[in-house]
């Protein structure tokens, strides 16, 4: 049985849930950002109980087909951003979504804008922006860096496109900083 997860974005995420199986004691095959696969069904009143302490610690069960697959395409973002970052170099961003989705990028955008009142495009201009935040903070690249590091074509591209988020520049930001968690953008 797969379970659809909202908000478990990080590797951190993925230990508590497995805690939380483990004092619950749920049996699992694997964890992975957004999903669990359990060895067994749930009854509903586990389901309920597993449901009532995901939200406890910030996640949120999934059941709508396209809440899934909005969460599915978080993940391939995030992915992507902190995992992938050769592959930004490799892929289009909808060609790696498309892949890690198994849906067509066009039908995923409609539902993406439709659910979340943003376009995947200003998803990942965020998450990107919330990773350069991430990397001025620990100081050891270079803004030309992390302009490479992320694809950016330039950058200029790169202060452009966080100064529009975020307000200000990037250098700016090193002397300000203040990120947000990943499941609030």
């Amino acid at each position: 049985m797969e379970l659809s997860v909202k908000n478990m974005v990080c590797d951190r995420c993925i230990l508590s849930i497995k805690e939380l199986l483990l004092d619950l004691g749920i049996q699992y095959e694997r964890i992975e950002l957004g999903k669990i696969h359990l060895i067994n069904s749930l009854n509903e009143k586990k389901k309920g109980e597993l449901s009532a302490e995901l939200l406890r610690l910030g996640f949120e069960l999934l059941e709508s087909p396209g809440a899934k697959y909005i969460q599915s395409v978080k993940n391939a973002v995030i992915d992507l951003i902190r995992n992938q970052e050769s592959a930004l170099k490799k892929f289009t961003v909808s060609a790696f979504i498309e892949d890690k989705v198994g849906k067509d990028y066009k039908w995923l955008s409609s539902l993406f804008s439709e659910m979340e009142n943003q376009t995947i495009e200003q998803y990942v201009i965020a998450q990107k922006v919330e990773r350069v935040k991430e990397l001025l903070t620990y100081d050891e690249l270079s803004i030309s860096e992390i302009s490479d590091k992320l694809h950016y074509s330039s950058i200029a591209h790169l202060s452009n496109q966080f100064k529009k988020v975020t307000g200000i520049t990037p250098s700016a930001y090193k002397s300000v900083g203040k990120r947000l968690p990943l499941d609030k953008i």
